[in-house]
């Protein structure tokens, strides 16, 4: 009886043509998501910097929203900026790592979203810092006083991050075209909704909003990268 043919290790683990077609799409993907958030952050930093581009709408942008409020849109708003506090975001987010993991009996995604919340944590007190960029008029603020920093907002940043990472990590795996459609609306209509209220209540010019928005882009660019690599290694 002639010896059975080896199988060179190099081979049984090699993916699949279309699992590495796949991961080099996810790839792509994630390079454009991270560029496209770098160009937005830094043009928003600019224009911070030299009161130019974007800039130059703040002030117009936060009399009009403030010039608009309305009792049923503050009671809204209000509601909305409390559910989605830095704190609040934070602690919602390990609360649905646990749970992900207890119920799926996976680690790999519920860490990749609290990764990514924490990074969003990080990167949004470095760049407060860093800038130093001061408040709308505190006599236009609706929830109290708040002394902190202004640029970037760490509300529109906490959500968006959440809402998009978790939405790419539900509809990756076996998500069909129609619900990642959703999923991804869903994130993004959070996203803006939040983004709105904080120039609503007072607290944030439009450029701190927007450079948020591409803070959590570039965030989510790294989430599928990192998960598209690990991925693509166990295929």
């Amino acid at each position: 009886m002639l010896p059975a043919t080896p199988v060179r290790p190099s081979l049984r683990f090699r993916p699949a043509p279309a699992l590495r077609l796949r991961q080099r799409l996810l790839f792509l993907w994630a390079g454009a998501l991270f560029v496209a958030g770098d160009v937005v952050f830094w043009l928003m930093f600019a224009a911070v910097l030299s009161s130019s581009g974007l800039a130059t709408l703040d002030g117009a942008v936060h009399t009009f929203v403030v010039d608009s409020r309305s009792p049923f849109s503050t009671a809204f708003l209000s509601a909305v900026a409390e559910v989605t506090s830095p704190t609040v975001m934070s602690v919602i987010g390990g609360l649905v790592a646990i749970v992900w993991a207890v119920w799926k009996r996976e680690v790999w995604r519920p860490a990749v979203l609290l990764g990514s919340m924490v990074l969003s944590v990080v990167l949004a007190t470095v760049i407060k810092l860093d800038v130093s960029r001061s408040r709308p008029p505190s006599s236009d603020f609706l929830l109290g006083p708040d002394d902190a920093l202004s640029f970037p907002s760490g509300h529109t940043l906490g959500a968006a991050v959440f809402a998009s990472v978790l939405a790419y990590l539900l509809v990756s795996r076996s998500g069909t075209r129609t619900t990642a459609v959703l999923a991804y609306a869903g994130a993004a209509l959070l996203t803006l909704v939040v983004a709105y209220s904080r120039l609503y209540l007072g607290y944030h010019w439009l450029t701190d909003v927007v450079a948020s928005l591409g803070v959590a882009l570039g965030v989510l660019g790294l989430a599928v990268f990192v998960d598209a690599a690990r991925h693509g290694r166990s295929a």
